[in-house]
C-alpha cells in the first residue's frame, strides 16, 4: 500500500509538472521505483585473471609456547582444530578455517633472560635453539613445536619460519631488541646469524616438516625498545638488509628454501621513503639501478611483503596507499609477488575501532574481511597471513583467545590452562581461507549496483577465483549494510553446472553456516561475509 501511495504521488508531480527540473526529478525517482525490485547482478569474468593465491596463514607468536605445553589435550587440539582443519561437521558448517600456511618464529633467547632480558611480558619472550657456546637443542620452543605438528596433522605441511632479533649472544647489547634504526647485530657476527637461521630450517625440513621459507626481518621501520620495551625485535636500514641478504642466500644453496623479503610495517614503506632509509622498499631492493638491489642474490624470491597495520582508513586512504604499492610494483618490479604477512586489529582506527577492549563481534570480523578484500583485489597480493593466531590479552588483535578458568586475564594461570574461545575475526578470515585454496586464481568479479571502490568498501564487496583443474568457482561476498541484498549470477560470459551454488555464511550468529541458494535469487544478509561455491563449464 506504501509503495502505491507514492508512485501516485510521482505520478501526479510528472503529470502537473511545467518545470522542466521538477519533470526530471520525478522521472527520476519513478525510474528508482521501478528499478527496486530488480537484483544486482553478478558478473563474473574467467577469462580476466589476477594473482594466484599461494597460501592464507597465520603465526604461532607468542601464547603457543605455553599452550602447547597444557595438559588438558582436548583443549588445545580444539584450538588447532579451529586453524588447521578442513574437515566439516555433521551439518556441513567447516570445523576450522583451513590456513594453508603457519607461520613459525625463531626465538633469540629472550625467554631465558627472563627479567634480565628488559621485556616485562614474558608471553613475549622466546626461547632460543642455539645457547652462548654454539649448541644447538633442538628441544627448545616446546610448545611452539607441538603446533607445528597438530599442523602436520590436520593436512598443513606449509611453514614459513621468521626471526625478528639475532640472538642474544650476537646482539649489541646483549638484548633482543634494538633502542635506535639501525640492526642490532655485532660486527663480524654476520655470517653466524645467518647460519643460525639457515640451521634452523635445515633441521625442520629433515625432520619431515616442509619449510620453504626464511624470513629475516621484521618490521624494520621501527625503533623496537626506544621507548618501551614490549618484544623481540630490531631495526635496520634498507642497506643493512641488503648487506646481510648478500650473505644469506648463498647459504641456503642446496636446501629448497626461499627467503620471503620485506615484513615492512606498513604499505606505504614499500612505496614512499621513510626514516633513515627504511622507505621505498620495492625500488631500494628490485630496481637494478638502485645501490641496494638484491634482485639477483641467489634463493631470494621473488616477492615482498607488507603489514595491513595502519593503512586501513579511511576508505579513501585504504584504497590509495595500495593503489601506490602498485604502482611502484608496476614502474620498478612488474613481476615481483606481493604478500601481506601480518594483521591484527591495533590501535584507534578511526574513531571506529580498536584494539582495546577485546572486541569479536562480527562488527569487527567485517573490518577484517574488509582489508583481506582490499589487499586482494588492489594489491594483488598472493599470500594473506595473520599475526596472534592465539591471544590471552584483552586485545583484539587474535583469532582465538584463552581466559584463565574464572574468565578473566591472568596471565599466570593461563600459562598452565584455560577457556578457549573463538571470534568473528577467525571465521571471517575462514571466509577465505577456507575455500580459497592454493593453486587457485583470482578473476574479474564486480556487482552491477556497486560503481566504484570508495562505494564498495561501505557497501558490497566482492572477489572470485577459479580452480583450473576442479572448475570450481570460489566467490566471497561482504554485505556492510544492515538489509539483506539480493543477486543473480550473469552467466551471458558464465555458464555455471546446474542452478545451485553451495553458500558459507558467517554473520552475528553464524560461523561459516552452509546452506544453498538459486544462482538466480543469491541473498546475502546484511553485516555478513558470504562464501558461493559453484561448478563452472
Amino acid at each position: 500500500m506504501k509503495r502505491t501511495f507514492s508512485f501516485i504521488i510521482l505520478l501526479g508531480a510528472l503529470i502537473l509538472s511545467k518545470n522542466a527540473s521538477c519533470l526530471e526529478l520525478a522521472s527520476s525517482n519513478l525510474n528508482f521505483l521501478v528499478d527496486s525490485n530488480k537484483k544486482a547482478i553478478i558478473k563474473i569474468n574467467l577469462d580476466d585473471e589476477k594473482q594466484t593465491i599461494e597460501n592464507f596463514g597465520a603465526s604461532d607468536c607468542w601464547t603457543t609456547k605455553f599452550i602447547g605445553n597444557w595438559a588438558d589435550a582436548k583443549k588445545k587440539n580444539l584450538i588447532a582444530d579451529y586453524l588447521f582443519s578442513t574437515d566439516t561437521l555433521s551439518n556441513g558448517q567447516p570445523k576450522g578455517i583451513g590456513l594453508s600456511l603457519w607461520r613459525f618464529n625463531i626465538g633469540s633467547g629472550s625467554f631465558e633472560q627472563g627479567k634480565a632480558s628488559g621485556i616485562g611480558d614474558e608471553y613475549r619472550r622466546e626461547e632460543c635453539f642455539l645457547d652462548a657456546i654454539g649448541n644447538y637443542d633442538w628441544t627448545k620452543q616446546k610448545g611452539q613445536q607441538w603446533f607445528l605438528d597438530a599442523a602436520k596433522k590436520r593436512g598443513l605441511n606449509n611453514f614459513l619460519a621468521f626471526s625478528i632479533s639475532p640472538p642474544v649472544q650476537f646482539t649489541i647489547d646483549g638484548k633482543a631488541h634494538g633502542i635506535n634504526a639501525n640492526l642490532n647485530l655485532k660486527k663480524g657476527k654476520e655470517n653466524a646469524y645467518a647460519d643460525f637461521m639457515v640451521n634452523v630450517v635445515k633441521h625442520f625440513n629433515e625432520v619431515g616438516y616442509h619449510m620453504p621459507y626464511l624470513s629475516p626481518f621484521n618490521e624494520p621501520q621501527w625503533n623496537w625498545g626506544e621507548k618501551k620495551t614490549t618484544q623481540e625485535g630490531t631495526a635496520a636500514t634498507n642497506k643493512e638488509i641488503a648487506d646481510f641478504i648478500k650473505i644469506l642466500g648463498p647459504k641456503l644453496n642446496n636446501t629448497n628454501v626461499k627467503i620471503a623479503l620485506g615484513e615492512a610495517a606498513q604499505w606505504n614503506f614499500l612505496s614512499n621513503s621513510y626514516d633513515n632509509g627504511r622507505g621505498n622498499q620495492i625500488k631500494a631492493f628490485f630496481s637494478p639501478q638502485s645501490k641496494n638491489y638484491i634482485g639477483d642474490v641467489p634463493n631470494l624470491d621473488n616477492l615482498i611483503s607488507a603489514h595491513s597495520y595502519f593503512t586501513t582508513c579511511p576508505d579513501t586512504a585504504l584504497i590509495k596507499y595500495r593503489e601506490d604499492v602498485m604502482a611502484a610494483k608496476e614502474k620498478f618490479a612488474p613481476n615481483l609477488r606481493l604478500w601481506q604477512t601480518e594483521f591484527g586489529i591495533l590501535g584507534n582506527i578511526c574513531g571506529v575501532y580498536n584494539g582495546g577492549p577485546r572486541n569479536t563481534s562480527i562488527d569487527y570480523g567485517l573490518y577484517v574481511a574488509k582489508v583481506i578484500h582490499h589487499d586482494l583485489s588492489i594489491t594483488n597480493v598472493s599470500a594473506w597471513q595473520w599475526w596472534l593466531a592465539v591471544s590471552p590479552y584483552n586485545y583484539s588483535d587474535a583469532l582465538i583467545y584463552i581466559n584463565d578458568l574464572n574468565g578473566g586475564n591472568d596471565l599466570g594461570a593461563t600459562k598452565k590452562d584455560g577457556i578457549v574461545s573463538d571470534s568473528k575475526q577467525l571465521w571471517c578470515l575462514g571466509n577465505y581461507a577456507r575455500f580459497v585454496r592454493p593453486g587457485m586464481v583470482r578473476v574479474n568479479a564486480s556487482l552491477s549496483s556497486i560503481n566504484s571502490l570508495e562505494e564498495a568498501a561501505n557497501t558490497q564487496m566482492i572477489t572470485a577465483y577459479k580452480d583450473k583443474t576442479s572448475k570450481q568457482l570460489v566467490i566471497v561476498i561482504i554485505n556492510m549494510d544492515n538489509s539483506t541484498k539480493r543477486f543473480a549470477m550473469d552467466q551471458s560470459d558464465l555458464t555455471l553446472a546446474g542452478n545451485k551454488v553451495l553458500a558459507y555464511t558467517t554473520d552475528k550468529t553464524k560461523n561459516l553456516s552452509k546452506s544453498v541458494m538459486d544462482k538466480s535469487d543469491i541473498a546475502i544478509p546484511g553485516r555478513s561475509v558470504v562464501t558461493l561455491i559453484a561448478k563452472y563449464k
